[in-house]
């Protein structure tokens, strides 16, 4: 039996991510709750500046320079690690043209007006949400208090819970067994919130493409219909679909996904989820969508994906294809794909990539060597945005083959990553604008393109721990290769060939400062990696930065 929540609003709203009209010289701010997205269509310069502060104070601190794109006669950039709903001042310049905003961070607590309890317990109902709320006031579609709320589709349903609506948010619900999608978002539809969300079981049986079999290829946890942005999925167990995605051996993978995007609007925060499967049962891609090959795709623009476990994807851990304005990748760790995060095409640009962390990748089940860590390549008139690369720990043993894939990598910017790598760093071939990679540990013996001129080599010990952190150790053993004297003691010296020797990590303060992405660092310099010595760790999953008392989900305590 199906219900139908009652409806309110027919008309469809066009997701607004663009905040407020401007005048074509005048610049503009897109927020998420932690980064700020910049445009500004102003005649080229050598470089455009960015400075930032908390209204009202009295410090302006520096940004990354802003990205100029001829194509559009725009200068675009982000700013990071800002603070949830807090208004914020920034500086721009550009040879002599200068101007300022003012601009809000997203709030990430959300006004709630009215509540839509569903049935406690077991229930084989699916339910659609049409009733929006407004901003002052969500919608909230929750469980009744001390209970929990289990809707099972018994493969009867095509999908768990569909939202038709706008301002809504989905909480403490766990979904089952849908013949397809666990939630669908309709087309259009914005300002959609599915948190502390348990989903599992959905979607058809799959299998390789190669043989003819589509069923169940983007199958999805959650999936967003055309032109649906402003969403924020956070802290949900996404967890075992049905179907299963096939390997390498019998073509591109095809099969179930956590989260697809179709040509989104823009605007999402995709943050502390766990996403993970058997290997039998594994993703196509944990998050991804489409189109790659446009100005729009996954997640288009203006979005966030931080924080998350992403791991059984047998193609991508993260796709994020298409045009790739302002979108900023952080903080997830990533195990078990084949490539780890997909950027082809970047059309549009910048998109940031920066303290994640790369574990195992393996291309089929019985053929162990890995893919790349970040995927790239362009098609006609895709292509060309500036890609960002910094901080990222890619590990041995077991890990990728090379770190970017073999295909062109224009406009890159690598800094401060360690890249333990067996195969690759760059393509052998680029295309212009060049690309620019250095201040990089890397393990291989085939730079490609990339110069390096103050990259590092050698060994590398890391501290794992039971918390996935992965700090350089102080101190490493190393060959040092050559013919030395040796003081043997005693009076006694020999020249000995190749010795091992303990030496300071070569990681360890071997970085370039890099404005708002590593103003914190301690000692001499910035760490390469992920994890700076001195700093609290990162977390990741929809346990991270909270309490041990905080953030139970119904379907976790209640019985």
């Amino acid at each position: 039996m199906r219900y139908q929540l009652a409806r309110r609003g027919l008309k469809l709203m066009a997701a607004m991510v663009v905040a407020g009209a401007a005048k074509a010289d005048e610049p503009t701010a897109v927020a998420t709750y932690e980064c700020i997205g910049l445009y500004w269509k102003t005649p080229a310069s050598a470089q455009g500046t960015a400075q930032h502060r908390v209204e009202g104070a009295g410090e302006w601190k520096r940004a990354l320079p802003l990205v100029y794109d001829a194509r559009d006669s725009e200068f675009r950039g982000s700013i990071v690690g800002l603070a949830p709903g807090t208004a914020y001042e920034v500086r721009l310049a550009a040879g002599d043209r200068e101007a300022t905003l003012k601009t809000r961070t997203r709030s990430d607590r959300f006004p709630t007006g009215e509540t839509t309890e569903l049935p406690a317990g077991d229930s084989t109902q699916d339910f659609t949400i049409a009733k929006s709320g407004t901003p002052e006031a969500y919608h909230l579609i929750t469980v009744p208090p001390g209970a929990r709320v289990t809707l099972d589709a018994m493969n009867k349903a095509a999908a768990n819970l569909v939202i038709d609506a706008n301002y809504v948010i989905v909480r403490g619900l766990e979904l089952r067994n849908a013949a397809q999608h666990g939630i669908l978002i309709k087309a259009g539809r914005h300002d959609v919130v599915i948190e502390n969300c348990h989903i599992a079981g959905w979607g058809r049986m799959g299998g390789p493409i190669s043989f003819g079999n589509t069923q169940g290829n983007m199958d999805s946890a959650i999936s967003a219909e055309r032109g649906a942005g402003r969403l924020t999925i956070q802290r949900n167990l996404l967890e075992h679909p049905r179907g299963a995605s096939n390997d390498w051996d019998t073509g591109h993978p095809a099969g179930p996904q956590a989260i697809s995007l179709n040509n989104s609007a823009g605007g999402n925060v995709v943050r502390f989820n766990d996403i993970w499967s058997t290997e039998d049962h594994g993703f196509n891609d944990g998050f991804g969508g489409g189109s790659n090959f446009s100005r729009e795709g996954s997640p288009n623009r203006d979005s966030d994906i931080y924080g998350n476990i992403i791991r059984n994807c047998w193609d991508d851990a993260i796709e994020s294809e298409g045009a790739n304005m302002n979108v900023r990748i952080w903080g997830n760790y990533l195990h078990l794909f084949y490539n780890g995060i997909a950027t082809a095409a970047t059309s549009r640009g910048p998109v940031y990539i920066f303290r994640n962390v790369w574990g195992e990748s393996r291309r089929t089940h019985r053929d162990p060597a890995g893919g790349g860590a970040i995927k790239t390549g362009e098609r006609d008139e895709f292509g060309g945005g500036r890609r960002y690369v910094f901080h990222n720990t890619v590990l041995q043993p077991r890990g990728v083959q090379t770190v970017f894939t073999s295909h062109v990598n224009p406009n890159c910017y690598t800094r401060n990553n360690i890249f333990d790598v067996r195969g690759a760093l760059a393509p052998k071939t680029d295309r212009e604008p060049a690309s620019d990679y250095d201040f990089d540990f890397y393990s291989g013996n085939d730079r490609g393109v990339a110069q390096e001129k103050h990259g590092t080599r050698g060994r590398v010990a890391f501290l794992p721990s039971y918390k996935l952190e992965f700090y350089p150790a102080a101190r490493v053993t190393a060959v040092r290769y050559g013919l030395y004297p040796t003081d043997m003691g005693g009076g006694e010296k020999r020249n000995i060939t190749d010795p091992v020797v303990t030496m300071p990590n070569p990681v360890i303060d071997a970085g370039e400062v890099l404005p708002n992405f590593n103003d914190d660092f301690t000692g001499k310099a910035p760490d390469l990696g992920a994890f700076e010595v001195g700093r609290p760790p990162l977390e990741f999953g929809r346990r991270a930065y909270l309490k041990y008392d905080e953030g139970w989900a119904p379907w976790e305590v209640a019985r």
